[in-house]
């Protein structure tokens, strides 16, 4: 009896170690971001759509690169903390920051009025616009005047989306003048609206300034641009949860401080200047 007694108690005490062993991995997955650690370190996840070049794009080696993640080291750096990439369609990265898939979001977003009621964001650390690309041959386009009748491509979710389509709908800066777009073409990303362009699909794909000279430097037998200069003129931020003032603040001073000593003009002149 007493022997069967022991047994039994060993195997309790075998049973709630093997339960108290295997609780604390999905806790630790389980949890928020920025509250992962990676060793000794915090891990603070940033989201993005590497679809986006000079800002964000998927090397040969399958790396994210581009200005944006430069950004996002020198942060992780001066913030002695790690950042995870986090890549995914550009329409579901604010969901995904509510829903805490991510801690910000670095993917040249424009900083609005209607995105500042839902978010938070960082200083402006760019400043660009929105510029209207055609194929080479095409010269039906001087301005944004000449959109009526026309199909016109963007990158879904982004300002240029809904700048177009308040066009279209004559809402806002545009009421009592609305354009008469014959359709908007929405797009995963801008390679794909670029594609479509160029075999005839659309008329003309509006796009941010630095995206925009990015493609037609590298593919100008193909796409040109109606003008170097913006339309529009649009401001880029790091957009956080609604509230996490601790964290703006922190990248609020990382921004300045690389803009003061000269790191913020390395990584510019590294991804935007014209050779």
């Amino acid at each position: 009896m007493n022997k069967w007694l022991t047994w039994g108690l060993v195997l309790v005490l075998a049973m709630a170690l093997v339960v108290t062993g295997c609780s604390s991995n999905p806790a630790e997955q389980g949890k928020p971001a920025g509250e992962q650690q990676a060793g000794d370190k915090k891990v603070l996840k940033w989201g993005t759509n590497a679809a986006f070049p000079p800002f964000e794009s998927v090397n040969a080696k399958g790396e994210v690169e581009g200005f944006d993640k430069d950004l996002a080291d020198v942060i992780g750096e001066e913030l002695g903390v790690e950042m995870e990439v986090v890549d995914t369609a550009f329409e579901t990265l604010f969901a995904g920051l509510e829903a805490k898939k991510f801690d910000m979001v670095i993917a040249g977003v424009t900083i609005t009025d209607e995105r500042k009621e839902k978010m938070d964001f960082s200083d402006p650390y760019f400043e660009a616009g929105q510029l209207i690309a055609v194929r080479v041959d095409y010269d039906e386009i001087k301005d944004e005047n000449d959109f009526a009748g026309k199909v016109i491509g963007v990158q879904i979710g982004t300002t240029a989306d809904e700048l177009v389509s308040r066009m279209k709908a004559g809402e806002k800066e545009y009421e009592g003048k609305a354009i008469d777009i014959k359709e908007v073409k929405r797009y995963d990303n801008y390679p794909q609206a670029f594609l479509d362009l160029q075999h005839g699909n659309l008329d003309a794909v509006v796009v941010d300034e630095p995206v925009g000279k990015a493609y037609v430097k590298e593919h100008g037998d193909k796409v040109k641009l109606v003008s170097e200069e913006p339309f529009v003129k649009e401001y880029t931020g790091i957009a956080f949860r609604k509230g996490d003032t601790e964290l703006v603040e922190k990248v609020n001073a990382v921004l300045k401080k690389i803009k003061e000593d000269g790191r913020y003009q390395e990584m510019y002149d590294k991804w935007f200047k014209e050779e």
